[in-house]
């Protein structure tokens, strides 16, 4: 049996919860995404109704760039990223600045977007470790939790630091709200207001132009049950996090003790990741390249530590449905071809 990179965690409490929806003959947004929303406040510590439950994480972000009214604005966003970020930005009619990583880290190059002249800075936690952003800046934030949710810096969820947040629920997330689904959250209620009404696309007395960006019912109860089995989801991959890192395999990470990072993503450095990749195959184990080169957002040879890490790292499996015993093996053959 073949051994995923990645894959949601799902079991009979999601069953339990999709089958009560589907009984109730309402599967399109209603209660249920108003309680995951309110949830969602809880989850963050924000008053009810600073939240907006959408379609998908993509949706979440280019909504919270439309909020900032981003159209013609210069908006930053790091090379080594998801796609997403980009697509936002060309839908809304943003102008592209690309951002290299800092040295030595995953994460986007803080003063390097200090001296572009930015607008609006969408800030990924990539893998899961916390982006320590400033306090001061001369730019708004969208602080994109894709891959950090649930994540703390001095014991607090990261997501409130910017104006907005954004969160994806997609299928091998953190949570997953049933294969889809994202939200947006700020302390800002006037731009939280702004995007349901965008969202609230139909039956309206006006000609403004909104789009469904809606998330089900059924996507919302998943979503909750989700929620719930997060706490658990962090241990269990802290875990495999630990016997990873205790087979000797030189693992990116952030060693500051203010950081809790969520360990969405496992990777770990070498000289030749397709040395492992392979190894790993012929055990029925899949990893990847957690970014290739051509998948880095702008011309590789303008940002030499993106560039630099696409050639230097393998993202092993870290989900929480994994078994103790695959993952020492996992360990073993990682860090045996490693050492070769």
């Amino acid at each position: 049996m073949i051994i995923s990179h990645n894959k949601p965690t799902l079991g009979k409490e999601e069953q339990n919860a999709a089958g009560r929806i589907i009984s109730s003959g309402h599967v399109a947004q209603g209660e249920e995404v108003e309680k995951f929303e309110a949830d969602l406040c809880d989850f963050f510590g924000l008053p009810k109704k600073h939240v907006v439950a959408v379609s998908s994480g993509s949706a979440a972000l280019y909504l919270a760039l439309w909020s900032l009214n981003g159209k013609n604005k210069k908006i930053g966003y790091p090379v080594y990223s998801c796609a997403s970020l980009r697509n936002a930005v060309g839908m809304l009619g943003g102008k592209n600045v690309c951002l290299d990583c800092a040295d030595g880290s995953p994460n986007l190059d803080l003063e390097q977007a200090a001296r572009s002249k930015i607008d609006i800075l969408i800030a990924p936690s990539m893998f899961g470790i916390p982006l320590n952003l400033p306090k001061s800046r001369n730019y708004k934030v969208v602080e994109d939790l894709a891959q950090s949710f649930g994540a703390l810096i001095k014991g607090k969820r990261i997501g409130l630091r910017g104006e907005v947040g954004i969160c994806s629920f997609y299928a091998t997330k953190m949570i997953t709200s049933g294969g889809q689904g994202g939200a947006v959250i700020s302390r800002n209620k006037k731009l939280i207001d702004y995007i349901r009404d965008y969202r609230k696309f139909d039956c309206r007395n006006d000609s403004n132009l909104r789009f469904n960006f809606q998330m089900t019912d059924l996507q919302a109860a998943i979503g909750r049950v989700q929620l719930l089995k997060l706490p658990n989801f962090i241990r269990q991959r802290q875990k495999w996090f630990e016997i990873y890192r205790q087979s000797g395999l030189n693992l990116i990470d952030d060693e500051s003790k203010i950081i809790e990072p969520v360990r969405y993503r496992i990777v770990m450095k070498c000289k030749n990741p397709k040395k492992v990749i392979s190894a790993l195959a012929k055990a029925d184990v899949k990893a990847i390249i957690p970014i290739e080169e051509y998948e880095l957002l702008g011309d590789p040879n303008n940002y030499p530590y993106a560039r630099s890490l696409a050639h230097c790292t393998v993202s092993l499996p870290a989900y929480p449905g994994l078994k103790q015993a695959d993952v020492i093996k996992i360990a073993q053959i990682a860090s045996e071809v490693s050492l070769c």
